[in-house]
């Protein structure tokens, strides 16, 4: 009886063993890959790297032509998004009605990290503009626009979908003025459904003679110039609350 039981034991170990070998290891969900807009019509201007200080420039050029950009902010790149100027770039463009978002905290290659190195490069800045602005973002824009299975992963725990482009001017490569209008204008000749475009704040040809060009075709084409979450029907952020008060963890 003894030798039965036993015998009856290590059977059903085995079976459980081999079932705990085989079972595929449950995966997590992956965040949604935003590539295009979604409503026709529309055209959502995206901005990265800042805040800086064409910010401001970038966003009167908006506004003068009632247009509502997209700007992605990284933490510590070209400067410390704590810093006081930072700060008011980034309330600044909140108060004219702009969509801000995470474009991770010192623009590393995300592909590249361990699963908690991703998240920390996301938290730091989505902490940063909780902070500054109580705006927590629902976009985040991986640097270089690399990403994997395991970027996606961490940006859907996070509650983020990624952020990329169907149209990159190229400035930030060092495209020339006439270049990057010439791509602008085999752009409007094919005349898209939509446009989600990449541009970058730290770019001078951006702000002083690319931007305007580009706005004034776009809008004589018919496309009406929205945020990124107008343009997608997602939302721009997952909970908005009043800023908090300055202390000393703001530092970079």
């Amino acid at each position: 009886m003894l030798f039965n039981k036993l015998t009856a034991f290590v059977t059903v170990l085995a079976a459980s063993v081999a079932t705990t070998v085989t079972a595929a290891p449950s995966k997590r969900a992956l965040a949604q890959v935003v590539t295009s807009c979604s409503v026709p019509g529309t055209v959502a201007l995206t901005f990265d790297d800042g805040p800086y200080y064409y910010i401001y420039d970038i966003s009167k050029a908006l506004v003068a032509a009632n247009a509502t950009g997209t700007f992605f902010f990284n933490g510590n790149n070209y400067g410390c998004i704590y810093d006081a100027d930072n700060v008011k770039r980034v309330n600044y463009v909140l108060s004219k009605g702009h969509q801000v978002g995470s474009h991770t905290w010192s623009h590393k290659d995300l592909a590249t990290l361990t699963w908690d190195q991703i998240h920390d490069e996301m938290w730091r800045v989505e902490n940063a503009l909780n902070k500054i602005s109580g705006h927590y973002p629902a976009f985040m824009r991986p640097p270089f626009g690399s990403y994997n299975d395991l970027v996606r992963e961490a940006s859907a725990i996070r509650g983020q979908a990624l952020a990329l482009w169907d149209f990159d001017t190229e400035d930030s490569l060092g495209a020339s003025v006439a270049a990057q209008k010439a791509s602008i204008d085999a752009l409007i000749k094919k005349h898209p459904n939509s446009i989600l475009s990449l541009e970058h704040e730290t770019q001078v040809t951006t702000m002083t003679e690319v931007l305007p060009y580009f706005i004034n075709k776009l809008q004589t084409a018919g496309y009406k110039l929205v945020s990124l979450s107008e343009c997608s029907g997602l939302p721009a952020y997952q909970s908005v609350a009043a800023p908090q008060v300055r202390d000393d963890t703001w530092h970079c």
